[in-house]
C-alpha cells in the first residue's frame, strides 16, 4: 500500500493496524484467516492483531469462529458496514496494486 493511501486510511479508521487488517480481509472476501496468518500478512504484532480483531468483531464488521486450537476471522457480509467498507477497501487494494507495477 502506498504511504499516501495508508495515511488516508489511518485517518479514516483511526489506526494503521485496523486499516491493514480491513484491507487484507476485504481483498480476500470469502476467505477465512486464522489469527496468526493475519498477523504475518499485515506485519503486526500478535497483541495488536488480537486487539484490533476484537474491536472489529465488537463492531460486527468481522466474524470470529473458534475451533479447538485456532481462531478464525472473516468479513461479516451481514454487517451494515459491509458495502461501504468493501468500496473503501477495494479502492485501496486497486491503488496499492497499481503502485506496485
Amino acid at each position: 500500500m502506498n504511504s499516501d493511501l495508508e495515511d488516508t486510511l489511518v485517518r479514516f479508521f483511526g489506526s494503521t493496524s485496523r486499516a491493514r487488517i480491513l484491507v487484507l480481509l476485504y481483498a480476500h472476501m470469502g476467505r477465512i484467516f486464522y489469527q496468526r496468518e493475519i498477523m504475518f500478512e499485515t506485519g503486526l504484532s500478535l497483541q495488536t492483531t488480537q486487539r484490533e480483531l476484537g474491536n472489529l468483531v465488537d463492531l460486527g464488521i468481522v466474524k470470529k469462529q473458534e475451533t479447538s486450537n485456532r481462531v478464525y476471522y472473516q468479513v461479516n457480509a451481514a454487517s451494515r458496514f459491509f458495502k461501504p467498507l468493501r468500496e473503501i477497501c477495494s479502492v485501496s487494494s486497486e491503488k496499492s496494486l497499481s503502485t506496485a507495477d
